[in-house]
């Protein structure tokens, strides 16, 4: 009887030819490694590292398909009620929040590596919950493409610099992109100085980046909560400007942009002096995606979907069902 089965690999078949081998066979025809280890003419743990590469560089995919749960009927809610996309991740029971800020940004990042590519610009608006999803991205190199940073990070005590840098610096090293810096004051001292500032040439062109970006990534500020937002946690209001914005309703904030709790912000004094995209100005990026961990947030959450800020929306399953809670 003659042998059917195909000749085996070669030294000339390259490497990138063999992890498609490896993953066709355990993904597609439910082979074992060993089986494959075996076909290849290499080791089990060689073939499950193919295996582990081939998923790191993109060349296999995984989607998951689960019957509907409360976390599927919450982001369906969700989606009716503000017309946006919803991802909503399920944490354990008991999880602390930052457990649950983890499994959301690890969802988030995921996300945005699928969404981001070749002679794309994405905006970050720095924070607590960009951070944790610039720990979780994984290498997808892109050609030409651009990381552009939303809002000022410097106030009276740090320039910011270290920190935003280290942020956006994972997000340009994850897919190999030109960052653009924008070195101003998260809040200027006074309006006259910002609308002074806007004028000036090299903020112009970055503000021009940022007015062509594909997708912008943000999450929202709470002034309150045991995981404190970085704007409220960092030095960058002085207690007479909680104060203020804590009498006027301000629930929270979006690219440190302050809201009320009905979305409304234009009459907020320090938002004259605030240097992160405006809700209105958010509205001409074609996709926003935000990202959501954390009782606290629910409240300017909400805001920021009034506001019409968000195009989609990834948050656990608690923070969900307490947004439904709120706009019922």
């Amino acid at each position: 009887m003659t042998d059917q089965s195909p000749p085996p690999f070669t030294a000339r078949d390259d490497r990138e030819g063999r992890m498609l081998t490896a993953a066709t066979m355990y993904y597609l025809q439910d082979e074992k490694m060993d089986a494959i280890a075996r076909r290849l003419h290499t080791s089990r743990s060689t073939v499950s590292r193919m295996l582990k590469e081939a998923r790191e560089r993109g060349l296999v995919e995984i989607s998951l398909r689960t019957p509907p749960t409360d976390a599927t009927g919450a982001a369906r809610a969700i989606k009716e009620r503000y017309g946006i996309e919803v991802i909503v991740a399920t944490v354990p029971e008991g999880a602390k929040e930052v457990d649950r800020l983890d499994h959301v940004a690890r969802t988030t990042a995921r996300v945005v590596s699928n969404w981001f590519d070749s002679e794309m610009i994405m905006g970050i608006a720095w924070g607590t919950t960009t951070s944790t999803i610039s720990e979780h991205l994984r290498h997808k190199p892109t050609i030409g493409s651009t990381i552009v940073q939303l809002n000022g990070a410097a106030n009276t005590r740090t320039s910011g610099s270290g920190y935003v840098g280290n942020l956006l610096g994972r997000f340009g090293d994850a897919f190999e992109a030109a960052v653009q810096y924008f070195p101003v004051p998260a809040f200027f001292d006074r309006a006259s100085t910002r609308d002074a500032m806007w004028t000036e040439r090299s903020v112009e062109r970055v503000i021009e980046i940022q007015r062509s970006t594909d997708v912008a990534l943000f999450s929202v500020g709470a002034i309150a909560g045991s995981l404190p937002s970085h704007v409220y946690a960092a030095g960058y209001l002085e207690p007479k400007d909680l104060k203020m914005l804590q009498s006027e309703g301000v629930v929270g904030d979006v690219c440190t942009v302050f809201l009320r709790a009905d979305g409304s912000y234009d009459d907020l004094e320090l938002n004259k002096r605030a240097t992160g995209p405006t809700p209105a100005e958010l509205m001409r990026i074609p996709r926003r995606l935000c990202a959501v961990a954390g009782s606290a947030k629910a409240a300017p959450l909400h805001a920021a979907l009034e506001a019409g800020a968000v195009t989609h929306l990834v948050t656990d399953d608690i923070t969900a069902g307490q947004l439904l809670a709120m706009s019922e």
